[in-house]
């Protein structure tokens, strides 16, 4: 299996004194073994690991593990030679799950999964051998690497989804909205919504206009 540095670094950062890594489990190879708790590491595309879950939380109970880069750094690299090292001025937010959530919403109800968000500093090294894409003018991204660890979330529940919607958002609310309370773009909000509704947390109530309504449902109603 080729692994990006950073999954490599993130699944030691999670193996601890008589764990196993990269042991068959259910007929899938999983990053490691604790007892009976699987822990996954997933940096990027949840559509993979979706077959994969539905399996593994039918025997185990899962820890999910997502890091998000709250700080990036971009390293470019010729002829195997760094040649600049800049910070991207994007900065990762816990939101940013749900570009990967809209593709396994259901199984967030599941009682045998666990999420946990790590937020890192992170380099990102790209290689200028033409083989990337136009955004990035032909430069390829090699490798991803772990800088630091900067903090957790945990989501042991769908009800955890709650904290965060911002306690000033009215109800019933729009996409728009939400996307104005929480800073987010309107197709992030839109997936954190479609995510939400999937864990029962809030449901569509209407229209106004053209735009759609949802309210928060109580949260004693959630389980």
């Amino acid at each position: 299996m080729q692994e990006s540095s950073l999954h490599n670094a993130i699944k030691n950062l999670y193996t601890h004194e008589g764990d196993l890594q990269e042991v068959w489990v259910d007929g899938f190879l999983v990053d490691v073994m604790r007892g009976d708790l699987v822990i996954e590491i997933q940096t990027r595309n949840f559509t993979a690991i979706r077959p994969k879950l539905n399996i593994l939380l039918g025997n185990h109970p899962v820890l999910l593990v997502y890091p998000i880069a709250k700080v990036k750094w971009i390293v470019r690299q010729e002829d195997g030679e760094q040649v600049s090292r800049r910070r991207s001025p994007r900065r990762g937010r816990v939101e940013d799950l749900f570009y990967e959530l809209i593709y396994i919403p259901n199984l967030l109800k599941h009682p045998n999964l666990t999420l946990e968000v790590v937020f890192i500093e992170a380099e990102e090294v790209r290689r200028n051998d033409g083989k990337g894409s136009w955004r990035r003018q032909g430069w390829s991204i090699a490798d991803r690497r772990l800088v630091q660890v900067l903090g957790y979330e945990l989501f042991r529940t769908p009800a955890d989804f709650y904290k965060l919607l911002p306690e000033k958002l009215e109800c019933p609310f729009t996409n728009h909205d939400l996307a104005k309370q929480t800073g987010l773009n309107q197709s992030l909000a839109r997936r954190m919504i479609y995510c939400l509704q999937k864990m029962n947390l809030i449901e569509f109530i209407g229209k106004r206009g053209r735009a759609r309504l949802f309210e928060i449902i109580q949260r004693d109603q959630t389980r």
